[in-house]
């Protein structure tokens, strides 16, 4: 660890962002950074898992309980290899941008999302506008937008923390559904995604709703097994890390990943299986590096600045989640575009969440 008078702040605010890298780097070494592609190896297994998982639904004539074991594997398994794919598409694992796009589809692609379109909406628009105002394509936004557009107010009860009873499914389906809100909708007027074909990527995700629908007609009943609950498990997955990531954290204009951000504590035989995608201040300080060294830059920033760094359990994070609301009326205050008088400040819950 550093020994020297550092050049970062334990405070919170601190545009101090390039100095927290420099020393992680210094102290870490040139190693942890290297990119591994060795890695894509594990697309082998994980492949193997979801077409043996659904292959024995299909012919094994199983009781109801043996197809809901295979399907939640399934299901598993495919939020796995999106969480790796995730990885491929920052350039950790190397290779060409061929191989890296084989990879996104493999990963990305059941989750109706191409390889293309996903680096330009999460690497380009979501890392450099993280919880910046209305920028960001993953937050709900600021109370600037439900001013201007009031009717927009009741998507937000579809939203943890909308206190309605829907609002307990939506992370069942919410990941899919925003791919493809933004693919349609934001893709048109974002400068982001100036020069991307937008066509092209909207008939690409048609065939991967084609490849499910398929399967579907194929299993019949059984696609409750093979398709529904594998569709919820990705969607719940990648959505109860996503969503916590940043929607209970403040508002921050340097865009700095330990204030905006926040990484979740998971179950630790979990971890590794998710390729520590809960490490996520310690990804967006790192988009390149293989989550493998995540824990590396965790330890560092436990030691060198643990009042600032927030990292609760998953399971608190997600209860937190819908116990606030998910507008912004300014950069450290949640508001309920519906109900104004419900706000809740987010520095506050920063102690609650350490």
């Amino acid at each position: 660890m550093t020994t020297d008078s550092p050049t970062y702040s334990r405070q919170f605010g601190a545009d101090d962002a390039r100095a927290i890298r420099d020393a992680v780097k210094k102290d870490l070494g040139p190693t942890a950074f290297k990119a591994r592609p060795l890695r894509a190896l594990w697309f082998i297994p994980l492949n193997i898992i979801i077409i043996g998982s659904i292959a024995a639904i299909l012919v094994l004539n199983l009781p109801w309980w043996g197809n809901l074991l295979l399907s939640l594997l399934a299901g598993h398994t495919l939020a796995c290899q999106a969480l790796l794919a995730h990885e491929v598409l920052h350039g950790a694992l190397g290779m060409s941008k061929r191989m890296q796009n084989a990879l996104g589809w493999i990963g990305f692609g059941p989750a109706l999302v191409p390889p293309e379109f996903w680096r330009r909406w999460h690497n380009v628009a979501h890392h450099a506008h993280t919880n910046l105002g209305d920028k960001d394509p993953d937050s709900f936004g600021t109370m600037h937008r439900y001013e201007k557009h009031p009717e927009t107010a009741n998507f937000t009860k579809l939203a943890p923390g909308g206190r309605t009873w829907y609002s307990y499914f939506f992370l069942l389906y919410s990941f899919m559904f925003h791919a493809q809100l933004v693919l349609r909708l934001q893709t048109r007027k974002r400068e982001e995604f100036n020069g991307f074909d937008r066509k092209k990527a909207i008939r690409q995700s048609y065939l991967c709703m084609a490849a499910w629908i398929t399967l579907a007609i194929v299993s019949g009943p059984l696609a409750i097994f093979t398709v529904l609950i594998p569709m919820m498990s990705i969607n719940f997955i990648g959505q109860s890390y996503i969503l916590t990531n940043h929607m209970l954290r403040p508002q921050m204009d340097n865009n700095h990943p330990v204030d905006n951000s926040m990484s979740v504590r998971a179950w630790r035989w979990i971890d590794p299986l998710h390729f520590h995608f809960s490490h996520h201040v310690e990804h967006h300080l790192f988009p390149k590096m293989g989550s493998d060294q995540s824990p590396k830059v965790r330890a560092w920033l436990e030691q060198e600045m643990p009042e600032r760094y927030v990292a609760p359990s998953h399971v608190k994070a997600v209860a937190m989640l819908y116990q606030t609301p998910r507008v912004y009326k300014d950069a450290k205050t949640l508001i309920d575009p519906l109900n104004p008088e419900r706000t809740v400040d987010v520095m506050e819950l920063q102690g609650q969440l350490n």
